[in-house]
């Protein structure tokens, strides 16, 4: 099947997938062929040079108190390797996992996007659906619906990405899978995994979901492979040796051992992160932040502060307002506070 023909059968499953989901606060029916744009020339460029092509397979990776997402992208070694970080223009709600409709959180966890969550007639320019809840939300009670990664600058549990950023997301996605992908796995963190985060936020009610999501950053940063996942005894998972089909969503975990290739390169980073983490415990004050209401990148930030969300808007968002400036001027992280650890950014934000 030539690309064109399979972009044209996951066009028709994403349109499928906007009637049921027309109500909902990140979808709508307005749109074009916008879904359509090819790639601009300097990623692929960017790719080329990295031994990547565009049909080559994506991982996605979100963090919210960087307001930061990377796309890394399988390279000729067959190991993922980062593409390109994108500035976030807003996430909504505080650090923490989505636990129910309308609490405004955007999720922490790991996803799977397929093609049919794929929506090229958003009402905020292109999304993809990012499967919330997944089995592990499901079996712990959560609720929720269309939770997002889109265009525009606007939030109610979503990510949004701008206008020109969810183009080029769009279409990585669109290409990977036109090359053969079924899914994708996106990660969504609360901070990068770091032991300086982890310390600073020990006393957090959500430690311990937040060192389960750390196993599963280890396993991908030692591997460079997209972790298997498996479900049970409230937590993730990652790379179980056998069949996964024993662990269940809800129930108790049973006995498993990890796959041993994996396990040496996993052991041995996490190793170095607990040493590091005991020796800062000690040392660096537990933080807590309460925001106004989510956060927002330093270079949207020092943009709305300079010439306001009116001027903004048509940059980053076309007819879409940006959400709660106010309280995305407030974000108390300034764009993420780990130095030098922090990948460079790129992203555009020139008037459409």
């Amino acid at each position: 099947m030539s690309d064109l023909s399979l972009f044209r059968r996951l066009r028709r499953f994403a349109l499928l997938g906007v009637v049921a989901l027309a109500l909902s606060s990140c979808v709508g029916m307005e749109g074009d062929s916008r879904g359509n744009q090819p790639l601009p020339a300097a990623l692929v460029s960017q790719m080329s040079a990295k031994g990547m092509s565009q049909a080559d397979p994506i991982v996605v990776r979100l963090y919210k108190k960087e307001s930061e997402l990377e796309v890394w992208k399988r390279d000729r070694s067959g190991q993922y390797a980062l593409l390109k970080t994108y500035p976030m223009c807003r996430w909504s709600g505080q650090l923490g996992p989505k636990k129910r409709e309308g609490d405004r959180q955007a999720p922490e966890g790991f996803y799977t996007v397929t093609p049919e969550l794929m929506n090229p007639r958003s009402a905020y320019y292109l999304s993809y659906n990012l499967g919330y809840p997944n089995a592990l939300e499901k079996a712990q009670g959560y609720t929720g619906s269309a939770l997002m990664i889109h265009g525009a600058c606007t939030s109610a549990g979503c990510y949004a990405m701008t206008d020109d950023g969810v183009t080029e997301l769009y279409g990585l996605a669109r290409e990977a899978f036109a090359g053969g992908q079924r899914s994708f796995q996106v990660q969504a963190f609360p901070f990068r995994m770091t032991p300086e985060n982890l310390a600073r936020h020990r006393s957090n009610p959500n430690i311990a979901f937040w060192r389960n999501l750390k196993e599963g950053s280890d396993h991908f940063e030692a591997t460079r492979q997209p972790p298997r996942l498996a479900t049970c005894g409230g937590r993730y998972v990652f790379n179980p040796a056998g069949d996964a089909s024993a662990f269940v969503p809800g129930a108790p975990c049973p006995a498993y051992e990890t796959d041993p290739e994996v396990a040496s390169l996993v052991s041995a980073r996490s190793a170095r992160d607990e040493a590091r983490l005991a020796e800062l415990t000690g040392s660096t004050p537990a933080m807590s932040y309460a925001l106004i209401d989510g956060g927002m990148h330093q270079s949207f930030r020092k943009l709305l502060r300079n010439i306001g969300p009116e001027r903004m808007q048509p940059m980053v968002a076309g007819k879409v307002e940006i959400s709660a400036p106010q309280a995305a001027l407030a974000d108390p992280y300034g764009g993420g506070d780990d130095g030098p650890q922090q990948a460079s950014v790129t992203g555009s934000i020139s008037p459409r």
